[in-house]
């Protein structure tokens, strides 16, 4: 180099000039050689293959769409919504284009010129306003593939610098220009929830799609681009106003935007109206926890993995998920419910106004959950609450550690190992009742007691007498807290309460379960899972609770297909046993159920009235005519009710059956589909990001019921739901049910275009109405059949047509269902087997289910 400079000063002799020469030309040789040189070895470097340069790796959003394809929801980590080009609307590329690649459509990856500029203006003159020499599609390498963000130090920023131009090169021989400026605006990070420019739109500017954004709500994104969290709307609205005006500057400077328009806009605010959608947000949101498991079980299926043989993820890969909620409809279902449940729970509270369901004792019940249980609940429940949990985690858990960390025991969050232990030492025989009822197996009843026995015992005693004192002091205190309540928009409002107060009062929230199945395709339209998922995340159209007098359709039905009985036929209203020997039945003791206040009235009474008012003694008639419960399980079997679910007990004639609103829902979609199943079904397809189906469903369909003991099922569902659905137009049928002490009231909606199934009750079993007045389904449930549907068939956007009716089998049905004509007709047989049934009993009393009637 010594020689060079001295050539160009001229202090150099005419040998040194000649080698000086030599050396020049070598360099002019060497150079390009060095260049490509260089380049070979940084693509043996850790750059991107071919596969993940056409697949790159994004965090993207699985999509919920309802049936008339609006979106429901979204299940993410990251709340990125793929978009292409066309979808990106005039106004947002114009903004990119101008602000951060004016040459963006002239050079393939690299801009020379715009880099030329940066290393003399920033980078030797340190004009920082000058920019970067990044193109979008170096942008977008670095977002993809270069992780971490650009190194401070000057070496490895030059090495990073030169990779995104490799992998610019490589991207631009891949991908259209469109799809560049998609996939770039896709990546970025918008921040406060926002990724990617779907969502930054939708959260930045109240819902609106990329699309639809005005140019300054255009510019104000692209401008956010240089540093989101610098430039963030939400801190710093003056900042990033200045910077959209700079944006539209550039739009104005290159020819993207007037004069007129630029000084128009650039006084305009910033607009903003952020709304973040969390996953509890929007409509449905019951139904997308059990759409979630539900595709989650499906996609661990190896039929459903990936090529790469990797399971799918719901959050992460970008799935569309296809169901059958019907948005209209799912509308109307959640207004009802907030009506309804309003009023009810208005009741609610009067009625326990001066009694306590924690402490009350009715003198009438032989079932009532109690109050020993009812303590026990109590304290799990604010063992679990978050005050609770932070407590122990300061005062109990260290002592807790200390034990695990010598034998390794396991402990529950709501601490009832160590509640055991304390008890067992302070009174005794606590393990033993233990595993008399079967609670704990005698293996952990002596791991307990060797916990008890061991040096870390005293510890954890101290501890939690500490803890108990603490949690008494703090959960009697009153205190600022927010709470649920019908009475603001948010439902929630900030009370001063005791944080035990705050306990109870959640718990003695009524809750709903309701979904609603089109009949003839199985599709599921609507989903109800409680009151509010914020506040109670529970789902109640899954949950089994006892279904009550709603089963007893199928006891009809089935001596109806079976032996061809007319809703005409009449039986006595007297008590009715089923002894050991009986049928098929195998009972080791007779069994005799009651009427609802062990009331009847000695006369006969036809199917018809039996049904309508949930007579037990016509319900337990049926079942010991059919001589076994097979036939009726057999029957709830090809209606959708797994045979395990069903007990083999002559008591399920009475509803003594814990089933779920989804599984009662799916089973009267039966009668109104002329006697055939269809398995409800609420996703049909899913999608991965590319659009190719990965999963489709496969409608599940079989006859239950004859066609004419359909017909005859309906007229009977028909009959015991006339009156208290003012209102509701077209043909109706369905039926009440309530349980024992009233804990769960049930109404089964029937109608040609939607089957409604609705369950309301507490999650505790206590937290019930006293009398049959209030408690019932026909009080609890049935009110929301009617304001749901009322509302419903309003609506021109449903198209509910009233004018359908029940389908009626051609011919003759072979069953009368005209009772004068009935009672007139040679039904000798009948009429035999009616005699039958004047015969005494000599227990009538014995265990049974509520009756009431459909009113």
């Amino acid at each position: 180099m010594s020689k060079i400079k001295d050539f160009f000063l001229g202090n150099i002799s005419n040998e040194n000039h000649r080698k000086t020469i030599i050396w020049l030309w070598r360099l002019v040789f060497l150079a390009p050689l060095l260049f490509i040189l260089f380049w070979v070895g940084l693509s043996f470097t850790d750059l991107p293959s071919v596969t993940e340069l056409e697949n790159p790796k994004n965090n993207e959003a699985s999509s919920i769409i309802a049936a008339d394809g609006s979106v429901l929801g979204r299940y993410y980590l990251e709340n990125r919504v793929m978009v292409n080009f066309d979808e990106l609307g005039p106004h947002i590329e114009s903004a990119l284009v101008s602000t951060e690649d004016e040459r963006y459509y002239n050079h393939s990856g690299i801009d020379f010129r715009a880099f030329a500029r940066a290393v003399i203006k920033t980078g030797i003159m340190g004009d920082e306003s000058a920019g970067g020499g990044s193109t979008i599609t170096q942008q977008l390498a670095r977002l993809l593939f270069t992780e971490g963000g650009r190194s401070k130090k000057s070496s490895v920023a030059v090495f990073q610098k030169l990779r995104e131009w490799l992998i610019s090169v490589q991207l631009e021989r891949k991908y259209t220009k469109q799809e560049i400026m998609a996939m770039y605006l896709n990546r970025y990070d918008f921040i406060n929830g926002a990724q990617g420019i779907r969502a930054a739109s939708e959260n930045y500017f109240g819902g609106k799609r990329p699309a639809d954004l005005e140019i300054q709500e255009a510019a104000m994104l692209v401008g956010m681009l240089k540093n989101s969290s610098y430039y963030n709307p939400l801190r710093r609205p003056e900042l990033v106003q200045g910077r959209r005006n700079t944006v539209m500057s550039q739009m104005k400077r290159n020819g993207r935007l007037s004069e007129e328009d630029y000084n128009r806009l650039k006084a305009l605010p910033l607009g903003v109206n952020f709304s973040v959608q969390r996953h509890d947000d929007g409509m449905a949101p019951y139904f997308r926890q059990v759409l979630k498991k539900e595709a989650k079980r499906i996609l661990a299926e190896k039929r459903y993995y990936k090529s790469s043989g990797e399971r799918y993820n719901v959050d992460l890969d970008g799935l569309t998920l296809y169901t059958t909620i019907n948005p209209h409809l799912q509308k109307h279902a959640e207004e009802a419910t907030r009506k309804h449940m309003k009023n009810l729970q208005k009741e609610f509270f009067r009625h326990w106004r001066n009694e306590d369901p924690w402490t009350y004792e009715s003198p009438y019940s032989k079932t009532e959950i109690s109050l020993e249980y009812r303590t026990e609940s109590l304290q799990r429940d604010i063992r679990r609450s978050g005050r609770y949990q932070k407590l122990r985690t300061s005062i109990l858990l260290p002592a807790i550690r200390k034990v695990n960390e010598k034998l390794d025991f396991t402990f529950h969050t709501d601490d009832r190992e160590v509640d055991r232990m304390i008890r067992e030492e302070k009174d005794g025989g606590v393990f033993t009742d233990l595993i008399h009822r079967k609670l704990v197996s005698r293996n952990l009843a002596n791991a307990h007691k060797k916990v008890m026995k061991h040096e870390t015992f005293g510890q954890l005693k101290t501890a939690w007498n500490k803890l108990q004192k603490k949690v008494d002091e703090d959960f009697n205190k009153e205190v600022k807290m927010r709470v649920f309540t019908y009475d603001r928009p948010n439902m929630e409002t900030d009370s001063m309460m005791t944080p035990l107060d705050s306990v109870r009062y959640h718990k003695m929230i009524l809750q709903i379960g309701s979904m609603s199945v089109e009949p003839t395709t199985g599709f599921v339209r609507t989903w109800i899972g409680g009151v509010n998922f914020k506040w109670f995340q529970f789902d109640h159209v899954t949950t089994k609770r006892q279904v009550g007098s709603t089963f007893k359709p199928l006891i009809y039905a089935t001596s109806v297909d079976l032996r061809g009985i007319s809703p005409c036929f009449e039986v006595l209203d007297q008590p009715i046993t089923i002894a050991p020997g009986d049928g098929s039945f195998y009972l080791q003791r007779a069994w005799t159920p009651r009427n609802a206040n062990d009331s009847y009235s000695g006369n006969f009474m036809n199917l018809y009235h039996g049904l309508k008012n949930s007579v037990n003694t016509v319900s337990a008639y049926l079942m010991q005519e059919l001589g076994s419960t097979e036939p009726v399980r057999t029957l709830a079997a090809n209606m959708g009710i797994p045979k395990g679910d069903v007990p083999d007990a002559p008591s399920i004639a009475l509803g003594s059956v814990d089933l779920s609103v989804q599984q009662m829902t799916g089973a009267y979609t039966t009668f109104g589909n002329n006697g055939i199943f269809n398995k409800p079904v609420f996703l049909t397809k899913i999608e991965d990001r590319t659009g190719r189906v990965i999963y489709e469903f496969v409608p599940e369909e079989r006859r239950a019921i004859s066609p004419a003991a359909n017909f005859v099922m309906v007229r009977m569902l028909q009959q015991a739901s006339v009156g208290a659905l003012g209102g509701v137009k077209g043909p109706i049928g369905g039926k009440t049910g309530t349980t024992n002490d009233q804990t769960d009231g049930w109404y089964m909606g029937l109608t040609p275009e939607l089957v409604v199934g609705t369950w309301v009750g507490g999650d505790d079993r206590w937290q019930r109405f006293r009398s049959l007045t209030y408690g019932s389904g026909a009080h609890m449930a049935k009110p929301f059949f009617r304001e749901f549907v009322r509302n419903a068939q309003k609506d021109e956007k449903v198209a509910w047509n009233t004018k359908r009716d029940f389908y009626r089998p051609s011919g003759d049905l072979g069953i009368e269902l005209d009772c004068q004509a009935y009672s007139s007709g040679d039904n000798d047989d009948m009429l035999e087997d009616r005699d039958s049934t004047f015969q005494l009993l000599d227990d009538p009393f014995g265990d049974g289910i509520n009756n009431e009637p459909d009113f």
